[in-house]
C-alpha cells in the first residue's frame, strides 16, 4: 500500500493490505474466536450514482437502509450522502474497491457497512456513527475517532486507530505495525497478532490484543494499558509488565465481550504499562530516548 517514489497511493485491493505485517502475513482470514452480530432485514433504498443531491436523497430514505454504489460515486459525494441521514439510518456502500477515505467525519448514530476491502483512513474523525468493513483496511483505520465503533472484518494495515479520542476500533484479523499509535482514550482491540511498535506514544485507552504482539510494545508509553492474550515478543522503552488485578480482569472482560472475541481469556492475560520513567527529559537519560 506504500506507494513508490513519486507514484500516487492506490486503493487497497486483492486478498491483502499489500504492506508490512505481524511475524505471519495477516492475509484477510478472520479469527474463529470473533463473534459478529447478524445484519438486520431492514427493506433496501437504492442510492446509485448520486451526485451533489445525493445528500437530499439521502434524507428522504431513511430509515430503509441506503444503498450507494461507489462505482458510480465520488468520495465526497459519498461522505456527503452519509453525513446528511439521520440518527438509526443504515447504509452499505457497495464496489468500495479500496476506496480511502470512505465514512469519515460522521457525526450521528448511523450504521454504515462497506461491502468490500477499503483503504486509508476508514471511519476516521467520526462520532457516534457504526461503522464496519467487509474485508481488509489501509492505513489509519477509525484515525482520531472521537466516539461510535469502526469494526473491521479482516486485516488492517500500519497505525490503527491512531489518536483516537474515544470510541472503539475493532480489527477481527492481524494489525500491522504501530497500532495504537499515539491513543488518546479510545479503544482498541485486535483479535489476531500486532506488529511492531504497537501503542508508540500511545497516552491513554486500552489496547487489547487477542494474539501476540510484535517487538517494542508500548514504546514511549504514557497512561494507556494493554492487554495481551499471547506471547510478547519484546516491549519498548519504558515499558513494563504489571500484576493482574481485578479490575483488569474486568475491563477486559467488558471489552473482549463488545469486540466480540470469545478466545480470550480476561484472567490469562499479560499487562503491560508505562515504567514511567521518562515522563520528563533528562540529559542523565538521553540515551534511552
Amino acid at each position: 500500500m506504500q506507494a513508490g517514489d513519486h507514484r500516487r497511493d492506490r486503493p487497497v485491493g486483492g486478498d491483502g493490505v499489500g504492506v508490512p505485517g505481524p511475524a505471519r502475513p495477516a492475509g484477510t482470514r478472520r479469527r474463529g474466536g470473533v463473534r459478529t452480530r447478524a445484519g438486520g432485514g431492514l427493506p433496501v433504498g437504492e442510492l446509485t450514482g448520486a451526485t451533489g443531491a445525493g445528500a437530499e436523497t439521502a434524507e428522504r430514505a431513511a430509515p430503509a437502509e441506503l444503498v450507494l454504489d461507489l462505482a458510480e460515486m465520488a468520495t465526497r459525494h459519498v461522505n456527503a450522502a452519509l453525513r446528511s441521514l439521520p440518527d438509526g439510518a443504515r447504509a452499505r456502500l457497495v464496489n468500495p474497491a479500496g476506496r480511502h477515505n470512505l465514512a469519515v467525519g460522521l457525526t450521528r448514530a448511523v450504521r454504515v457497512t462497506i461491502a468490500g476491502p477499503a483503504g486509508y483512513y476508514v471511519g476516521g474523525l467520526g462520532e457516534a456513527a457504526e461503522v464496519t468493513v467487509d474485508g481488509p483496511v489501509g492505513w489509519g483505520a477509525g484515525e482520531n475517532l472521537m466516539s461510535g465503533t469502526v469494526r473491521v472484518r479482516g486485516a488492517a494495515s500500519q497505525s490503527a486507530a491512531a489518536s483516537a479520542h474515544g470510541g472503539l476500533v475493532v480489527v477481527e484479523g492481524d494489525a500491522s505495525l504501530r497500532a495504537g499509535i499515539s491513543l488518546k482514550g479510545g479503544r482498541l482491540a485486535v483479535a489476531g497478532d500486532v506488529g511492531r511498535y504497537c501503542a508508540f506514544l500511545a497516552q491513554a485507552g486500552t489496547i487489547l490484543v487477542g494474539g501476540d504482539a510484535g517487538e517494542a510494545l508500548g514504546d514511549s508509553l504514557y497512561e494507556a494499558v494493554i492487554y495481551v492474550a499471547g506471547r510478547v515478543r519484546s516491549l519498548g522503552t519504558d515499558a513494563r509488565i504489571c500484576d493482574l488485578t481485578a479490575a483488569d480482569v474486568a475491563a477486559v472482560r467488558v471489552l473482549a465481550a463488545q469486540a466480540g472475541f470469545d478466545h480470550v481469556d480476561p484472567e490469562n492475560v499479560t499487562r503491560v504499562a508505562s515504567a514511567r520513567r521518562l515522563y520528563h527529559f533528562d540529559t542523565a537519560h538521553h540515551g534511552a530516548y
